[in-house]
């Protein structure tokens, strides 16, 4: 159990989020609170990782999924209800390619209405997944944890009955990307209950290095689950949706990549590449190899490095990617190399396992040449934006969301220096806006804040200066919280690019 302020009970423990009791409590390494399942934890590195499937296209630009109730085993043994886009978790991957346009049209097969974010992308406003634009359910929605929250409307709500497009232009660089649910209110549920995939952009910048591809390209979703006796996601709520005790972020005890507990993945003495995403909704992980080794940084949230880094950890808050490359080779063959999360001790320390196998050929290359990125702009204006615990709930500038109330207009083809401030750790994302870090408290960033990003952890009673560009599209997007517990709490604020 984490250590708490001696005299305070758990619930009121967590009941002083606005103070410095918080901070003193050793926020500074977690930033959630733990949901103890009831299932028996399954042995760690016996389930082989799995990759997810690629959309198939149903005709050129065009694609087609439906999310839909599906029963899979994630627990050895266990079934488990997940909500799914096409009945996976995670759902497919979409292949993007910078400069081909594509249209997804989601179907929604779901007991709950849905909005789909495609979270680093710059996309038009009408598409970016705004929280009050909804697909309803076909014959309506009702039960489970939404249905208090399916009868509410918000100011502006827009439904779309059944299915609706959503458009992409894929201007962008190469980059990981991902898409998940981001319905007003119950963003965190409907994730924890399996709305996340993978978008990979691709565009011929990437495809002239030679860096690892093919089978030796691993995309990575991580994320922590908590399961009932029977297998079911265990998630924290009462009759108006959200529990008190838990309004820090909700963690899980088990760890899954790419849906699979612990997994194990064989592995050649080769180079790979992994392209590693934090999806959980509150825990932060601090990634490390184990018995040792390091990560080759070849991209951020938005694309590729100009050149590549070498870190030992890899620092990540919810919604951040790195896409890093792990030389195998210099492991002996039948050795074991463990992912591992240093934050947390206990079987939660553990990520997954990589065996290496065999030798095998190798011609791939970390050039010491990526990628010519976009040109740092001077910014036109400078924006305060403090993420907060009042009195009333989570905040940004002191007030609780509300959908249409805006608290900036940034011009289109400019760029803003925006810095954020905290009283607990928030990882702050942007809407549309790309942007780069460019101080923690008036110091030099941190080498793993390289990059162009869409999300930067603002850890406790910090200072975060970042250099955010407004390119592509005018239109109303949004900032906020991607603890996805304190996004659903009102920690969201929304901005117009005029």
């Amino acid at each position: 159990m984490r250590p708490r302020p001696a005299g305070l009970s758990r619930r009121g423990f967590l009941g002083v989020l606005g103070g410095t009791a918080l901070a003193a409590a050793g926020c500074g390494q977690y930033a959630g609170e733990l949901l103890v399942g009831k299932a028996p934890t399954p042995e760690p590195f016996r389930v082989p990782l799995s990759i997810p499937q690629v959309a198939a296209p149903v005709a050129p630009g065009r694609y087609e999924v439906t999310q839909r109730v599906a029963r899979v085993e994630i627990l050895p043994g266990l079934r488990t209800e997940v909500w799914g886009y096409g009945g996976t978790f995670p759902g497919p991957t979409f292949e993007l390619r910078r400069g081909a346009p594509a249209t997804v049209r989601v179907r929604n097969e779901l007991p709950v209405p849905t909005s789909t974010h495609l979270h680093g992308g710059v996309t038009p406003s009408d598409s970016d997944g705004y929280p009050t634009d909804l697909v309803i359910p076909a014959g309506g929605h009702a039960g489970g944890h939404a249905g208090h929250a399916a009868r509410m409307t918000h100011p502006g709500e827009v439904h779309h009955e059944g299915a609706r497009d959503y458009h992409y232009p894929v201007g962008q660089r190469a980059a990981t990307l991902w898409y998940h649910d981001h319905r007003m209110d119950y963003t965190a549920p409907a994730v924890w209950q399996g709305l996340a995939g993978f978008a990979l952009v691709r565009d011929e910048e990437e495809d002239a290095l030679p860096l690892p591809a093919g089978e030796r390209e691993l995309p990575l979703m991580i994320c922590d689950r908590s399961f009932g006796e029977d297998g079911s996601f265990l998630y924290p709520r009462n009759h108006e949706g959200h529990d008190a005790a838990y309004m820090a972020g909700v963690e899980g005890d088990v760890i899954l990549v790419n849906g699979a507990p612990w997994p194990v993945a064989e592995v050649t003495a080769t180079r790979y590449r992994l392209r590693l995403l934090n999806a959980c909704n509150a825990r932060r992980l601090n990634l490390r190899l184990a018995p040792g080794g390091r990560f080759t940084q070849v991209g951020s949230d938005d694309g590729l490095l100009a050149a590549p880094l070498e870190h030992d950890a890899l620092p990540m808050s919810p919604s951040e990617r790195y896409d890093v490359v792990v030389d195998f080779s210099a492991y002996p063959v039948g050795s074991t190399v463990t992912l591992v999360n240093t934050l947390v001790d206990g079987a939660a320390g553990n990520v997954m396992r990589f065996v290496v196998a065999r030798r095998a050929k190798d011609d791939s290359v970390v050039p010491k040449r990526l990628s010519r990125p976009p040109e740092r702009p001077a910014p036109v204006a400078t924006r305060s934006f403090d993420f907060r615990r009042t009195d009333s709930g989570w905040t940004v500038n002191g007030r609780l969301y509300r959908p249409g109330d805006l608290l900036a207009r940034p011009r289109l083809g400019t760029a803003e220096v925006w810095r954020l401030t905290s009283d607990f750790h928030h990882p702050v994302h942007v809407h549309l806006a790309h942007f780069q870090v460019l101080a923690r408290n008036g110091r030099e960033p941190a080498p793993t804040d390289a990059g162009w990003k869409d999300t930067v952890d603002v850890r406790p009673y910090e200072v975060v200066d970042v250099l955010a560009r407004f390119e592509g599209y005018r239109g109303r997007y949004m900032l906020h919280c991607h603890n996805l517990e304190h996004e659903d709490m009102a920690m969201m604020a929304d901005f117009e690019v005029i």
